[in-house]
C-alpha cells in the first residue's frame, strides 16, 4: 500500500488508547507483506519479525517501536435530556473540542457533536474564561431514550475527522502522533526489501502510549532488543513558538540526544544521515522524552536506545499537520541504519563507551 494511502486508513480508524483493535488489524496486515511472522501480545501490541541473513541464533535484534493508539474521550454520565458529559483518555486540551464533531462508539456509532453555552447567554464573569472539561457535553440530538438505548457510561468518543492534503507534501488530520510514525516503520519494512540486513528486525506498534507508555514496556520486555529505536513526533515550526522549541516540517527527520538516548546510537543515526545525504535535524531532551524512547531505555537490563521524529504541528489536536517528505526520510534514515549494524562491532563500540 502507498504510505500516503496507509496513513490516511489509519489515521481515520478510531483507536483511543486501550482500545486500538481497528487500528491493530490494519497494521498486522500490511507488516505482514513484509516480515516472516506477526502476532499481538496481551497488550494489544502488533510485534512483527523481518529475521536477518545471519546464521545462527545470535543474531542482533533491533526494535523500532511507534505508537499507533490516540488521545480521546469517554461517556462519564448521560444526564437528563440525553446530554453526555465525557471525562479525557490522554492529553487533550479542552480550548480543542468546542464545537467539534465526534463519534460516539457505543452499541452502534453515533454522530454528534461537542456543545458548551453561546456567547449570547454567558454570564459576565464567564467572557474572557476558558472552557473547562467539565463544562462541556456532547449532544447526539436524540431524545434521552434514544440514547440510552444505545450508549452507556464508559463508551468511547473519537474526534470526527477526515485526512486532508494541503500543497504538495502536507497532510493534516486527528491521530498522526503517532499514526506518522507507524507509517515510517512500514516504509523503513518496504526499504529493507532491497537491502541486505544481518540483524533480526521487531517491527512493534505499541498500545497505550498516550496513557503512560505501556505497550512499549511490555513488548520492549518481551523483544529484549540490543537497539531500541522509538519514532515519534515532536514539535514543528509555527507562528508564536520559539525556534528553539521547534523543528522545520519538510527538512528532515529529527534525531535527538540525552540522556534517555544511548550516545552511541545517537553518534550512528548522525552517521548514517551524512553517509547517505538523508536531510535531518538535531534535538535535545535534557530529561525524559515522554515517548517509548524511555519504556525502551529501562527495560529489562537496558536497552541502547535511540529516537527519530517528524515534525508535527498542532500536536494533540484533531488538525495535527505534517510533511510526507519526512516520513519518507525517517524510514530510508532507519533501513540504512539496520542494514550497517554488525553485532561484534556494536559490542566492541559499547564496550568502549
Amino acid at each position: 500500500m502507498d504510505i500516503k494511502d496507509f496513513l490516511q486508513k489509519i489515521s481515520t480508524t478510531p483507536g483511543v488508547s486501550g482500545y486500538e483493535d481497528g487500528v491493530a488489524e490494519i497494521v498486522a496486515a500490511e507488516f505482514k507483506k513484509y516480515c516472516h511472522q506477526v502476532n499481538r501480545d496481551a497488550l494489544g501490541n502488533v510485534i512483527a519479525l523481518k529475521r536477518g541473513t545471519d546464521n545462527g541464533s545470535d543474531r542482533m535484534k533491533i526494535m523500532l517501536a511507534a505508537h499507533m493508539d490516540e488521545i480521546g474521550l469517554m461517556v462519564s454520565k448521560i444526564e437528563k435530556g440525553g446530554f453526555l458529559r465525557i471525562s479525557p483518555v490522554g492529553g487533550i486540551d479542552p480550548r480543542s473540542l468546542l464545537n467539534q464533531e465526534v463519534l460516539v462508539h457505543g452499541k452502534k456509532d453515533c454522530s454528534g457533536v461537542i456543545g458548551a453555552k453561546s456567547p449570547h447567554i454567558l454570564e459576565p464573569e464567564e467572557m474572557n474564561k476558558g472552557v473547562k472539561m467539565d463544562k462541556l457535553y456532547i449532544d447526539l440530538g436524540l431524545s434521552e431514550e434514544k440514547v440510552t438505548e444505545v450508549v452507556s457510561v464508559g463508551d468511547i468518543i473519537t474526534i470526527r475527522r477526515d485526512f486532508v492534503s494541503l500543497g504538495e507534501q502536507m497532510v493534516a488530520g486527528k491521530a498522526m502522533d503517532d499514526r506518522a510514525g507507524v507509517a515510517v516503520v512500514l516504509q523503513c519494512l518496504q526499504e529493507l526489501q532491497g537491502l541486505k540486513h544481518s540483524a533480526d528486525v521487531f517491527a512493534v506498534a505499541t498500545v497505550q502510549e498516550e496513557v503512560g507508555v505501556r505497550g512499549a514496556i511490555v513488548s520492549s520486555y518481551g523483544v529484549a532488543p540490543d537497539i531500541g529505536i522509538a519514532i515519534d513526533v515532536c514539535h514543528g515550526d509555527m507562528p508564536g513558538v520559539p525556534d528553539y522549541k521547534t523543528s522545520v516540517l519538510g527538512k528532515g527527520t529529527v534525531i535527538t540526544t540525552g540522556p534517555n538516548i544511548h550516545p552511541i546510537i545517537y553518534k550512528r543515526l548522525k552517521e548514517t544521515a551524512e553517509e547517505y545525504r538523508i536531510p535531518y535535524q538535531a534535538d535535545t531532551a535534557p530529561g525524559p522524552t515522554g515517548t517509548d524512547a524511555w519504556a525502551l531505555q529501562i527495560s529489562r537490563q537496558g536497552i541502547a536506545t535511540g529516537l527519530v521524529s517528524i515534525p508535527l504541528r498542532y500536536m494533540h489536536t484533531s488538525v495535527e499537520l505534517l510533511n510526507m517528505e519526512d516520513i519518507k526520510h525517517s524510514a530510508r534514515l532507519l533501513a540504512r541504519f539496520i542494514a550497517a549494524q554488525k553485532i561484534d562491532e556494536l559490542k566492541e563500540l559499547m564496550e568502549c563507551y
